[in-house]
């Protein structure tokens, strides 16, 4: 499953620079399935959505830090762990019941983003 930031983040930053999928973002910043990938022009998802990884995508959250869970893969293939949460100084880095993943689709989104690992 995606992690989710909650609206108790104190936006302190720490997360961000911790995700290798660079799926992690400042409220109100826009998003690109390219920032921090391999995905350049027009791509198929492994969830079957089509999208132009280029594009600038609107913000999930305004406010606080947030995760574009089409990249997020709980950092498998790169880490043990969700760094985002194992440096998060308030915890607010949490599995999303709404979205969940098996450890084989999260590596197969990881090699979707990454095929060079």
């Amino acid at each position: 499953m995606a992690i989710i930031i909650t609206d108790e983040c104190i936006n302190c930053g720490a997360c961000e620079p911790e995700c290798p999928n660079t799926a992690i973002y400042e409220g109100a910043d826009d998003w690109r399935y390219a920032d921090g990938t391999s995905l350049t022009g027009n791509v198929v998802l492994p969830s079957g959505k089509e999208a132009d990884a280029d594009e600038a995508q609107e913000p999930i959250s305004d406010e606080i830090y947030y995760i574009v869970p089409d990249k997020c893969t709980e950092c498998k293939g790169f880490h043990d762990e969700p760094q985002c949460a194992a440096v998060c100084p308030v915890d607010c880095c949490v599995p999303d019941e709404d979205v969940v993943e098996t450890e084989e689709e999260l590596l197969g989104k990881q090699a979707f983003m990454h095929p060079e690992n």
